[in-house]
């Protein structure tokens, strides 16, 4: 029973830190949001940055890693569990890892699939003006 608690503690624990450090950033975003709202409202625009997917690259692999370092910390979770219930000791407490880790290669696959659809692209064939 104490293995129980031990192992829904760190799940509420890990599950919680999870939550804050996604609703930090969740947050940072909406205050740049406003921020923009009312440089628009007031007239004043930023130029906008060029977009070139490079931050969801570096994104996806932060979350990934974030992801697998949880699944590592939390997979020793299992060997606790006197009653081996799950098969390779891999429970409901990887969800906090697993979760991330999928989110961020998605974010990987996002960049791969974009990237490539631009480089398919075909540029138009510059044709040379002769002037007589």
């Amino acid at each position: 029973m104490e293995t129980l608690y031990i192992v829904c503690g760190s799940t509420l624990f890990f599950g919680t830190l999870f939550l804050i450090v996604f609703g930090f950033f969740a947050y940072l975003r909406y205050l740049r949001h406003k921020e923009t709202v009312a440089m628009i409202e007031k007239g004043i625009m930023q130029a906008p940055l060029p977009a070139n997917g490079k931050s969801t690259l570096t994104w996806g692999i932060v979350i990934t890693a974030l992801g697998l370092a949880l699944c590592a910390g939390l997979y020793p979770l299992g060997w606790l569990i006197s009653n081996n219930t799950f098969p390779l000791n891999f429970g409901p407490w990887m969800l906090i890892g697993l979760m991330p880790t999928f989110f961020g290669l998605a974010l990987i696959l996002i960049y791969l699939i974009t990237r490539i659809k631009e480089s398919k692209k075909e540029e138009p064939e510059k044709t040379e003006d002769i002037l007589p």
